[in-house]
């Protein structure tokens, strides 16, 4: 494949086929993405939990999933393809003093940006997550506009919709280099060709780092491996069962085709693009369900995989324009909520790109700020 484009999108996950959504709505031309697999969502997206939040603890997490909430309500109109935002709520489980101060500080700023989240006491968790032990539990916040969706589904419908408004979608076109000239993005090398384009847009998750090396820039994205665990179907899990984080543990569980889904972030996993799997990972996750879900004793397991996290140093997103290279933007780094924020991320990508100003201010996203040191950490990351 060589050739011209107007724009030229890296990475076939939910974050760059959303931009290539809301970028073609901006009517910006010859529109191309390059994805290295054969297929469309086959990293990061397919292995994702599919959440769906904002309860985060920055203004701008907040604001990003608040939108892309929004978003995922009227994908169907925006699209014409249908696909489920379950909406049964986040909740989590607070025990200690610390967490219970930091989360209570987080609902206040939740509540002044407008979000429906709610502090629970321990009697009142059975009524959304029956069954869930109450042992050591002080607290828990629930937002019922947060929930579930399928990562596929999303995908696909931004796939359709973009393929109708004529952007090209390259198969098994894995990026090799970044030709510039005079400090501008000049030209796109790929396996099948090459492309010139006046504007790069970086998607491509776990591997941003090595998007940034192809020019010299070092792109703080670090990809972390992390395991999930679903089991077979169980008579408790109620149709309104939600996602729910312990967050002392760290494990986190939703109902999964009649069954539940598992997962936990192990933080000593060191950087590494490694997803198999490793059974002791699976252990830990199955004894920490177990101590917070006593009846998962008769469960079986249905199925398992490794993803990975595509992790900054502050748990934010970068999203805005290369500091080195002029026409190089970055949408990428989300540390885990990459596909709760892909409607938001997408919008708000192709509104700068489009000199617009965007939906949600999104300054503390810059990729300037590791270099200005302008950083807020993201506490509540899963």
């Amino acid at each position: 494949m060589r050739g011209q484009a107007d724009a030229v999108i890296i990475g076939g996950g939910i974050i760059g086929l959303s931009v290539a959504f809301y970028l073609a709505r901006e009517k910006m031309g010859n529109i191309i993405v390059v994805e290295k697999e054969p297929f469309l969502g086959s990293g990061a997206t397919s292995k994702a939990a599919g959440g769906i939040r904002a309860q985060f603890s920055t203004k701008v997490n907040i604001e990003m999933s608040m939108l892309s909430e929004k978003l995922f309500r009227q994908f169907e109109d925006d699209t014409s393809s249908k696909a489920l935002f379950d909406q049964v709520g986040y909740m989590f489980l607070l025990q200690t003093d610390e967490e219970v101060t930091q989360f209570t500080r987080d609902y206040e700023l939740q509540k002044s940006l407008g979000l429906n989240v709610q502090m629970l006491k321990p009697d009142d968790v059975p009524q959304y997550a029956p069954h869930v032990s109450l042992d050591g539990i002080q607290f828990a916040t629930f937002c019922p506009n947060d929930g579930l969706g399928d990562p596929h589904e999303f995908l696909s419908g931004y796939e359709h919709a973009a393929r109708k408004m004529g952007v090209e979608i390259a198969f098994e076109t894995e990026v090799t280099g970044i030709e510039t000239n005079n400090d501008a993005v000049k030209l796109l090398k790929t396996s099948q060709g090459n492309i010139e384009t006046p504007l790069v847009i970086n998607c491509t998750g776990p591997q941003t780092k090595l998007i940034g090396q192809m020019y010299g820039v070092n792109i703080p994205v670090e990809p972390i491996k992390r395991q999930i665990v679903t089991t077979g179907e169980l008579d408790f899990v109620k149709p309104f069962f939600p996602m729910v984080v312990d967050v002392k543990s760290g494990l986190y569980f939703h109902k999964e085709s009649k069954g539940m889904l598992l997962g936990w972030a192990d933080k000593s996993v060191e950087p590494s693009f490694d997803i198999s799997i490793d059974p002791d990972y699976t252990d830990a996750i199955l004894e920490k369900a177990l101590d917070r879900i006593p009846q998962l004793e008769e469960a079986e397991i249905a199925n398992q995989w490794a993803g990975l996290y595509e992790t900054t140093p502050d748990h934010h997103a970068i999203i805005g324009w290369d500091s080195k290279i002029k026409g190089i933007f970055h949408c990428t780094g989300f540390s885990g909520h990459g596909f709760m924020q892909a409607p938001a991320a997408g919008l708000v990508t192709s509104e700068i790109i489009a000199s617009k100003k965007p939906s949600v201010d999104i300054t503390p996203l810059s990729p300037k700020r590791f270099r200005v040191g302008a950083i807020t950490n993201e506490k509540n990351v899963i």
